[in-house]
């Protein structure tokens, strides 16, 4: 039975990394995935000899010899544990989407455009790389991307000249995103997984992250695509907004307080983004000039109502939430947290640590490289293949290494810089992809190899700086 649940995540998981040539969105494989996988762990509960207790990270002893109906109970307690860990993730993602589109309602973002005053391509690569980094660390790489790509269609008007500057954006974004806990998807997971905290996040990899984005838009610049001016017209600003600049500076701010607000209170993260989120409505209802509409009032009309939740920014901004990609996360995370249950992770890191003796446990010197650097390093290569949620979702599962202990941070670094690599490597690709009709294979010729550089550089520097922690 664990060899048929294996095949259904490993078919799953190949039509994930297909979405684009079966033109199937990668939710609906991830959400047959999860609930096949837990479907044929109830129904051969009783074949199993093994299994997993993720709270105490350890095999629970006798599980073979326990009768039916007590299997059946931990399979519930357990998968109602995995269901609540996830949640944590999802509820804490849907809190910092709902600010970030509250920010874009007031046409907030805008403000950044007001950064740039140059038309030299080289100060304009900086720029937007530099931006890249900094406000991905702040509303995650993703946004980011979204919001620096449709500032750069306002600057630089010729598509041939503005996919280079998207293809850099990738880059420091997915760089921006791999030093903040809020950052990257892969590093949320660690940080709400009790595996990073934030300070020792930005001690570890500030550095690399930030060698990781500036190497590359070096480079970059010495390039001929960034030599010379760029030919824009001048066209007249909409009208934004008097509440842009303020909700914009209201959003961040609120988005980073929750990392402060976890520090003081030690609650779980998305407490603290839910009074984030509650914060910033409260401000957007009330320079909306609309009635608070989050739920009727008694004796109202109902057309009142309809009309009343129209206005209401936070229901616009709820509209608009990428609902496709939080379903994503549910089915990888829980189909993942099913072949954790049956210990087929832990049985597969036990087998490595055993083979590689230095797995994730020895200490470095300077400038060393142990053979768990080069598993690290092999995930990072991979994760510019396929998806670095399951990537990461599986390494919860594997290691045992306690808090802040290296292998999680470098984890973090690799897992979210390797998907520059390539387009499809991570979101921030994907979506720079769709916006600008990014090529492949252009892709692959002209940026890529900055991104390895990238890549290595950072991963060099932290095999080296992490002596110093």
């Amino acid at each position: 039975m664990e060899s048929v649940i294996i095949i259904v995540f490993v078919m799953g998981y190949l039509a994930i990394t297909l979405e684009h040539n079966l033109k199937l969105d990668k939710l609906i494989p991830a959400l047959i995935m999860m609930a096949v996988c837990w479907a044929l762990v109830a129904l051969g509960v009783d074949n199993f000899t093994n299994w997993f207790d993720s709270s105490k990270h350890a095999l629970v002893d006798g599980f073979g010899s326990m009768v039916h109906d007590d299997k059946l109970h931990l399979v519930e307690e357990t998968l109602l544990h995995h269901l609540g860990k996830t949640a944590e993730i999802l509820v804490f993602l849907l809190g910092a989407m709902t600010i970030v589109e509250i920010i874009d309602y007031f046409d907030g973002f805008s403000t950044i455009k007001s950064f740039v005053k140059t038309k030299k391509k080289k100060s304009i690569l900086w720029i937007f790389s530099i931006l890249a980094f900094v406000l991905s660390a702040i509303i995650d790489n993703l946004t980011a991307t979204i919001v620096l790509i449709s500032i750069l269609q306002k600057i630089v008007k010729n598509r041939n000249e503005r996919i280079w500057f998207a293809g850099l954006i990738i880059i420091a974004a997915n760089a921006g995103g791999a030093w903040s806990p809020i950052g990257d998807v892969t590093t949320t997971m660690l940080w709400i997984g009790k595996k990073v905290t934030t300070l020792k996040l930005i001690e570890y990899l500030l550095l690399p992250s930030l060698l990781c984005m500036v190497v590359p838009s070096l480079i970059a610049s010495f390039l001929p695509a960034f030599k010379g001016e760029i030919d824009s017209e001048e066209e007249a600003d909409k009208p934004k907004s008097p509440h842009s600049a303020r909700m914009l500076y209201l959003g961040l701010g609120a988005i980073v307080f929750v990392p402060v607000f976890k520090t003081i209170t030690h609650l779980p993260p998305y407490v603290g983004m839910m009074l984030s989120l509650a914060v910033v409505a409260t401000f957007a209802e009330i320079y909306s000039n609309s009635k608070f509409s989050i739920s009727s009032i008694e004796g109202e009309e109902a057309d009142d109502h309809e009309k009343g939740a129209h206005h209401s920014p936070v229901h616009a901004s709820l509209s608009k939430i990428e609902m496709p990609s939080i379903l994503f996360f549910l089915g990888i995370l829980m189909a993942v947290a099913a072949l954790e249950s049956l210990g087929i992770l832990f049985n597969f890191a036990s087998t490595l640590q055993e083979n590689v003796p230095m797995m994730g446990t020895e200490i470095h010197s300077v400038g060393t490289v142990g053979v768990s650097d080069l598993v690290v390093l092999l995930l990072g290569l991979g994760s510019a293949v396929i998806d670095n949620v399951p990537l990461v979702a599986a390494s919860l599962g594997m290691f045992t290494e306690p808090i802040d202990n290296e292998l999680w941070h470098f984890i973090a670094f690799s897992a979210g810089t390797g998907g520059s690599m390539l387009i499809i490597g991570s979101a921030a690709g994907v979506v720079a992809m769709g916006m600008e009709k990014i090529d492949f294979f252009w892709y692959l010729k002209k940026i890529s190899w900055l991104a390895l550089i990238g890549f290595v550089v950072g991963s060099a520097t932290f095999m080296i700086t992490r002596t110093l922690f």
